[in-house]
């Protein structure tokens, strides 16, 4: 949706529109950002994590900006993201379920949007559950190519990177 309101809209008219939809106190809704390192971080997608998090951004004040990695990251990946202004999480298990569980808990506590940068299905279920407490979500794909048709849908609202 984000997409398609800027494409109506002129940037400034987009970002008064985005502030425009408060949060739950009232004022810019709060953002948890997600970000799928081993499904978006690849070669062929080509992802430069300033455009992810400006992405997330235009959807309100940004509270958390996490970067799941796993044990096989190397330590550039993880300087780099670090370097970005992302927590970044280094898990020995399975990457998609420390993202899911973390996102669950985050919209437990209340955060007013949810985005999650994958291209992977695993996490339809976490923006399902989202919409159920009156989150917003925001599914970020890594490219036109890198789009999951299902999370773009499960999501109130999506954006794709490079476009």
């Amino acid at each position: 949706m984000f997409d398609r309101l800027r494409g109506h809209l002129g940037d400034g008219q987009f970002r008064g529109a985005m502030a425009g939809w408060a949060g739950s106190a009232g004022t810019e809704p709060t953002v948890s950002l997600f970000v799928d390192g081993p499904n978006v971080l690849r070669r062929e997608f080509d992802i430069d994590l300033n455009e992810v998090r400006e992405r997330a951004a235009e959807a309100g004040r940004l509270v958390c900006t996490r970067l799941y990695l796993d044990e096989h990251a190397s330590p550039g990946l993880i300087q780099a993201g670090e370097a970005r202004g992302f927590e970044v999480v280094v898990t020995s298990g399975d990457v998609d379920v420390k993202l899911a569980v973390d996102a669950t808990a985050f919209v437990a506590d209340g955060v007013d949007v949810l985005a999650i940068a994958s291209r992977d299905t695993d996490f339809k279920p976490v923006l399902e559950f989202a919409a159920t407490r009156a989150t917003r979500t925001l599914a970020i794909a890594p490219g036109t190519h890198g789009r999951s048709d299902a999370l773009r849908n499960a999501a109130h609202d999506a954006a794709t990177l490079g476009e």
